[in-house]
């Protein structure tokens, strides 16, 4: 059975290497590894062309300009041939046995008349090469608790029709894009349920190109396009994702202004106590 994973890169062909290496190298063979270029200066071209003549399992899409990570994305999950698709970014890693794994575990529950949206993982954090930490996950997500926290990750793994009936990521969005595709995702087809296993690698070492680091105008932007798809009924939903925009993860405190907005929502006792953490946290 065919599971394809779409890498988008740009830039990163060091990095790039390992990433792809760890999808042909995985204990179920029958893979299919998509990478999108998006506006690659470096010699990412020359890498893909070389190792797509050693290992035909790998395709590649090259785009002179960038347009985005999710339209890399929608441009390989539309010409995967997997039954299953899943993402890789292309600083992270899969550990040998995570396709089988994934790919057992959503027959297992098939078997028991469970049928997911989707399957995740929990990951294992590296920092300069060297883990530092183990994502914990709840056991299963439905599209109302993203609206606290990003609860699955970065990927899913479910069958290309999932991700076509979904409506594939918005190319829109200056963030979160994973986020709102997967709540799309969990509302269309219900729960999500958590593999606890981790078996991918995700790179937390800091970058210049990370979006917790860049500017807050594209969480903004991103908040209030996210609002506008999905919270139209639900004032409380409008701020516990307000919330997000000020986690740790991205480091941002809250301003007056965003006082004033997050309150106009309503009062919110436990919201207001959250606020008040990330305004004056150290």
């Amino acid at each position: 059975m065919r599971i394809s994973v779409y890498i988008p890169t740009k830039n990163r062909r060091q990095a790039l290497e390992k990433a792809v290496d760890s999808v042909l190298n995985q204990t179920h063979q029958d893979v299919e590894v998509i990478v999108v270029s998006d506006g690659s200066t470096d010699d990412t071209e020359e890498y893909l062309k070389q190792k797509s003549t050693v290992d035909p399992r790998l395709k590649f899409f090259i785009k002179p300009q960038s347009e985005g990570a999710p339209a890399a994305r929608n441009l390989a999950i539309k010409s995967a041939t997997g039954e299953f698709i899943t993402g890789l970014d292309d600083d992270d890693e899969f550990l040998p046995n995570r396709l089988a794994l994934m790919l057992d575990y959503w027959q297992l529950l098939e078997t028991h008349s469970i049928h997911p949206s989707c399957i995740y993982t929990p990951d294992l954090i590296y920092r300069d090469g060297k883990q530092v930490a183990q994502s914990k996950k709840l056991g299963n997500v439905s599209y109302d608790q993203l609206f606290e926290f990003n609860h699955l990750g970065n990927q899913i793994f479910a069958p290309k029709s999932t991700f076509i009936e979904a409506g594939l990521f918005d190319e829109a969005m200056p963030a979160w894009q994973d986020m709102e595709f997967f709540f799309r995702v969990l509302k269309k087809f219900g729960r999500a349920s958590l593999l606890d296993i981790p078996t991918q690698i995700m790179d937390d070492t800091p970058r210049g190109d990370r979006i917790s680091i860049k500017s807050r105008v594209r969480l903004q932007q991103a908040y209030s396009r996210f609002v506008s798809k999905h919270c139209q009924d639900s004032k409380r939903n409008a701020q516990q994702l307000f919330l997000q925009m000020f986690s740790r993860y991205y480091n941002n405190r809250p301003s007056f202004s965003d006082w004033l907005k997050f309150i106009k929502f309503g009062f919110w006792p436990k919201g207001i106590i959250q606020l008040l953490i990330s305004t004056f946290r150290r």
